[in-house]
C-alpha cells in the first residue's frame, strides 16, 4: 500500500524517490473520478473488516460471557484511532521533511486542517488516501486484542492500544510506506504483511507472554461460543480483503484487479490446506479450521499480491495453510501460549511467510512484475527478512515496554473473580444474552 499507484515494474517502485509532501498536490491536476471511485469503496470495505467483521468474528471464538467486552474493544480502538490518526498520526507516516526522516515523519502538514478539498495524491483526493489509510491503522491494533481476549481490563487495554499505535505501528508504516529506511532499501509490501500482519502477530504473542493465559488454561475447555457468528464474520472479512489488497494500488486497473485475483487464490488455497491437514490428524475438517486456514491464507497472500501472479499466489496460499497450522499446534498444544484467538500463529508467522516469499514469486518467471533494477532474488529475499525481523524486533520490544508502563499505572488484568465472572458483566455491566 504505497503512496503512489504501483507502477507497471517493482523497478519504478523501488528506484525512484516517492513525493511524500502530505498536503501538497502531486501529478494531474484533476482527481480521477474512477480511481476515486475505486479507492472511496475500498476503504469502506477495509472498515467493514473491522466494524463489524472482526466484531463478528471475535465475538463467536470467545465464551458467551466475554462477547460484548471484545466487540467493545474493538469499537473503542476505532473511534480512539481515528482521532490519533486526525491529530498527526498521518503526518507521522507520511509527513517529510524531518531530520529522523528515515526511522519517522513529522507533524508538519500531517494532520487533517492541512488537506483541502482540493489536495491531490496522484490523482485521488488526499482525503480519500488519508482516509484508506486510517482503516489499517484502525485494524492493526484492534487484530492484537486477540492476543490478550478475555483477561484484560477495559482501561487499560485502551491505554495500551493508544501507545502501541503511536509507539509501534506509526513508525514501522513509515518505515515500509512513508519512505523510512526499509522504503529505500526496496522492500515489497503491497498492503500490510510487515505493517499490519508482522506487528500484529508480534505484539499479541508479547501480550499473551506478559499477561499469562487464562485461568484454567490449557486444561480446561475454552470453545467458541457461536460459531454461526465466526463465520458470518470470516465471511465479511474475505470479501473486505479485496478492498485491502486491491485498494492498494489505488487505480481502478490491471494491478488492482490481478491483487484481487491472487488475494482470492491465496484464501481459497490457505482454507483447503489447512482443512486437509486438520481432517488427516483429528479425523475431521471443522469449520473453524477452514475459516481459520483462510484467514491465514489472506494474511500470508496481502504482502505479495500486488506483485505476483497465479502461480506465485497458489503457492503461498498453500506454504499459508500448512506453516500457520503448525505455528497454531506449536503455540497453542506445545508452548501452552495463551493466544486466546490465534493471532501470532495465523497473522504473525503468516504475515512473516508471504512477506518472504514475496522475494521469491515477484519473479517474472513466476509470474510476478520482475525485480527492482539491481536486484535479484537473493538480494530481495534478504532485504524482506531484514524488515520482518527489524519490524518484528521493533514491535517485541515496544510492546513489552508499553506493557510494564500499562502495569505499573492502571494494571492489566482484571480480578479472578471478573475474569470468572466473565468481562461482559464486570468491565460493561451489560449481558449479550439474557437468561
Amino acid at each position: 500500500m504505497r503512496r503512489s499507484a504501483p507502477a507497471v515494474t517493482v523497478a519504478l517502485l523501488c528506484s525512484a524517490p516517492l513525493a511524500r509532501a502530505a498536503g501538497a498536490p502531486v501529478g494531474p491536476a484533476v482527481a480521477d473520478p474512477g480511481n476515486t471511485a475505486w479507492l472511496l469503496t475500498a476503504t469502506a470495505l477495509v472498515l467493514s473488516m473491522t466494524l463489524p467483521g472482526l466484531v463478528a468474528f471475535y465475538s463467536g471464538l470467545v465464551r458467551n460471557k466475554n462477547v460484548l467486552s471484545i466487540a467493545m474493544q474493538c469499537f473503542a480502538i476505532t473511534c480512539m484511532v481515528s482521532v490519533v490518526w486526525l491529530v498527526g498520526g498521518y503526518g507521522l507516516v507520511f509527513g517529510n521533511g524531518g531530520a529522523l526522516e528515515p526511522l519517522i515523519g513529522t507533524l508538519r502538514g500531517g494532520g487533517f486542517a492541512a488537506i483541502g478539498r482540493n489536495a491531490l495524491h496522484g490523482d485521488v483526493p488526499e482525503a480519500a488516501f488519508v482516509m484508506f489509510q486510517l482503516t489499517f491503522a484502525i485494524i492493526t491494533p484492534a487484530l492484537v486484542v486477540g492476543g490478550f481476549a478475555e483477561r484484560m481490563k477495559f482501561a487499560s487495554m485502551l491505554l495500551f492500544s493508544t501507545l502501541w499505535l503511536i509507539v509501534v505501528y506509526l513508525p514501522v508504516a513509515h518505515w515500509v510506506w512513508g519512505g523510512g529506511w526499509l522504503e529505500r532499501l526496496g522492500v515489497l509490501d503491497f498492503a500490510g504483511g510487515i505493517v499490519v500482519h508482522v506487528t500484529a502477530g508480534v505484539g499479541a504473542l508479547v501480550s499473551a507472554l506478559v499477561l499469562r493465559e487464562r485461568k484454567g488454561f490449557p486444561h480446561t475447555a475454552m470453545p467458541p461460543h457461536n460459531m454461526s457468528l465466526t463465520i458470518l464474520g470470516a465471511g465479511m472479512l474475505w470479501v473486505g480483503w479485496f478492498g485491502f489488497n486491491g485498494g492498494s494500488a489505488l487505480a481502478a486497473n490491471g494491478s488492482a484487479a490481478m491483487a484481487i485475483l491472487v488475494t482470492q487464490l491465496g484464501a481459497a488455497c490457505g482454507a483447503l490446506t489447512w482443512m486437509v491437514l486438520e481432517w488427516r490428524q483429528f479425523g475431521k475438517p471443522s469449520v473453524l479450521g477452514i475459516v481459520t486456514g483462510m484467514v491465514a491464507g489472506l494474511g500470508t497472500i496481502t504482502p505479495a499480491s500486488g506483485f505476483v501472479g497465479p502461480f506465485g499466489a497458489l503457492c503461498i496460499g498453500i506454504a499459508a495453510g500448512l506453516v500457520c497450522f503448525f505455528a497454531t499446534q506449536l503455540i497453542k498444544r506445545r508452548l501452552h501460549i495463551d493466544d486466546a484467538l490465534d493471532v501470532s500463529p495465523v497473522h504473525g508467522a503468516g504475515g512473516a511467510l508471504g512477506t518472504v516469499l514475496t522475494g521469491v514469486f515477484v519473479a517474472a518467471r513466476f509470474g510476478g512484475i520482475g525485480y527492482a533494477q539491481g536486484m535479484d532474488m537473493l538480494r530481495q529475499v534478504g532485504v524482506q527478512l531484514l524488515a520482518v525481523v527489524a519490524a518484528g524486533a521493533w514491535c517485541a520490544l515496544g510492546t513489552y515496554l508499553i506493557l510494564k508502563l500499562v502495569q505499573a499505572t492502571l494494571g492489566l488484568r482484571v480480578s479472578e473473580d471478573q475474569e470468572r465472572e466473565g468481562l461482559d458483566l464486570a468491565q460493561h455491566g451489560e449481558r449479550a444474552y439474557n437468561d
